[in-house]
């Protein structure tokens, strides 16, 4: 990845700015995207203190033209792009019965259109160097939770496209990588949103249990170097994706008693 020009959406916090500092020690040269500008200042201030060559882009990934204006950037600052990260994503804690839909929209127009906005804006620089396209996934893609509606639906449809994706640019030298972590220690389920659209606020999970940010971008980091198609994060994920492909009514009953342990969880 030396030199490689990597733009990582929604790269202020969380997994996104892990995989900005992984990327970048290992010498790529990074381009994170955010919504918050001040955020984005504070993460490229201290990651370039750490010899990290990076750049801030205000941008929303659910704005088409933000996308486009991303890789204008991304090229006019660094030349090309090599690297797609679509890392950009939030959730939501709502039995469906109760959800507004425009807060499962919200979720959807982040999470899945944001990254078909960004995929379709850097594609035609992806072909031209034969780069990567890495999609953030999640064990939710695979795997229905409930209370999740919005959430598990993008990533189920994020896994979709990224599978066409991948078998369209069979033949055309491009990568395209499903990364699904499990639990991973991030602010996202801090800013979950509620039934009516407003923040959670707090983590209804134990966080110190769950895989650290860091880890989970060494482990794509790896994957994205050595072109993998597919990576299934945590013991967990692995797991609750082998028993719901071959045990669905077993695994249902499991999903549902794990997530009812959560703090004020719905299902109660």
């Amino acid at each position: 990845m030396q030199d490689k020009v990597v733009i990582i959406t929604g790269g202020s916090s969380g997994i996104g700015k892990a995989l900005a500092e992984e990327f970048g020690k290992n010498g790529s040269k990074i381009l994170i995207t955010g919504r918050n500008k001040s955020d984005l200042d504070l993460t490229v201030a201290e990651l370039s203190k750490k010899e990290i060559t990076i750049a801030g882009f205000q941008a929303d990934v659910s704005r088409e033209e933000d996308n486009e204006k991303m890789a204008t950037e991304a090229i006019a600052k660094f030349g090309r792009i090599d690297v797609l990260i679509n890392n950009a994503g939030i959730t939501m804690r709502a039995l469906f019965e109760d959800v507004a839909m425009d807060v499962v929209k919200k979720v959807m127009d982040i999470n899945f259109y944001g990254a078909l906005y960004a995929t379709k804006a850097c594609l035609p620089e992806i072909l031209r160097n034969k780069g990567s396209v890495v999609g953030i996934s999640s064990i939710a893609g695979y795997r229905g939770l409930p209370a999740r509606t919005g959430y598990s639906a993008s990533k189920f449809a994020l896994n979709g496209f990224l599978e066409v994706l991948r078998t369209e640019m069979l033949l055309k030298g491009v990568h395209v990588l499903t990364a699904c972590p499990g639990f991973t220690t991030s602010n996202i389920r801090k800013r979950s949103l509620t039934k009516d659209g407003a923040l959670q606020g707090d983590s209804p999970r134990d966080e110190s249990n769950m895989m650290s940010a860091e880890e989970c971008a060494r482990h794509i980091y790896k994957a994205t170097v050595r072109r993998k198609k597919i990576l299934i994060l945590t013991v967990q994920g692995r797991l609750a994706v082998f028993l719901n492909k071959w045990f669905p009514g077993f695994t249902d009953k499991l999903v549902y008693n794990t997530m009812a342990k959560e703090a004020n969880s719905p299902l109660k």
